[in-house]
């Protein structure tokens, strides 16, 4: 069956790629970006199958007036994808109060209003899928990246009660964490904080180089993850799960190792 779609942040990386492999099956996509005109080789090649929307996902009325238009247009919205976002790069101590909350209107809030906005609509429909975009940086945590990791760690939180909240309605909540990929995540679309020159040792030190996936390859997966029955409630893109399996198994160590002081506290 043709699917109707909305997608946040499709001007470039992931968002673009997922939303042309939707046109190109024959779904039905609300595209949306800051910048519209970043969309209109989409328009030209696809036609009425592409809703072209202007949206900044950290204006909530927009928000809401983008979704209830794409499901007037379409007649029904059967999946949102979340994936609107941006890095910033920076030590804890480094960061202003400005950036902090930059970071989390757009990567949590943002987040946060589209899903609301689709949540009645969905209810009606008795059906919809809702794929947040969180990352393997929303359930582990490096150093120098402590804000867009709360970010996505809250969406991962508020996405797991949300699942258990809308699983009666016919609503299926999915949070994709992709590993590290060739987006524009550490380029253009990355913000960073004043450097202080104490945390340079740190920063040297934990220095990594990525293995980067090709993000034209997560398009068949999540044109999957958009069809398949009884979905995943998480999905690692990429190779993340033997790092992240490593570190939980440490953390479930270090919890064992002092679960009788945790008795001792109950009292």
């Amino acid at each position: 069956m043709t699917k109707s779609w909305f997608i946040t942040g499709t001007s470039k990386g992931f968002g673009r790629e997922w939303t042309e492999a939707a046109l190109a099956r024959g779904d039905r996509v609300a595209a949306t970006a800051r910048d519209v005109g970043s969309l209109r080789p989409l328009v030209e090649r696809y036609g009425d199958a592409v809703l072209p929307l202007r949206l900044d996902v950290t204006d909530r009325a927009a928000a809401v007036d983008a979704v209830e238009r794409a499901a007037a247009e379409f007649g029904s919205l059967d999946v949102l994808v979340n994936n609107a976002g941006y890095g910033h790069f920076g030590m804890v101590e480094e960061l202003t109060e400005e950036e902090v909350r930059a970071e989390l209107e757009t990567n949590f809030f943002g987040t946060l209003w589209l899903t609301q906005a689709a949540l009645p609509i969905m209810r009606r429909q008795g059906r919809g899928r809702i794929i947040q975009v969180t990352s393997e940086g929303g359930i582990r945590a490096f150093p120098g990246i402590g804000a867009y990791h709360a970010s996505k760690w809250a969406v991962e939180g508020l996405s797991e009660s949300l699942r258990q909240e809308v699983a009666a309605l016919g609503i299926d909540v999915i949070c994709l964490e992709p590993g590290p990929y060739r987006t524009d995540f550490g380029g253009g679309s990355v913000r960073r904080s004043e450097p202080h020159p104490a945390y340079d040792a740190v920063r040297e030190a934990t220095r990594i180089e990525w293995d980067l996936g090709d993000p034209r390859a997560t398009r068949e997966p999540l044109l999957r993850l958009a069809d398949i029955e009884n979905p995943p409630a998480r999905m690692f893109f990429g190779k993340s799960l033997a790092a992240v399996e490593a570190e939980y198994g440490e953390r479930l160590a270090g919890w064992r190792e002092w679960e009788p002081v945790a008795q001792a506290a109950f009292g």
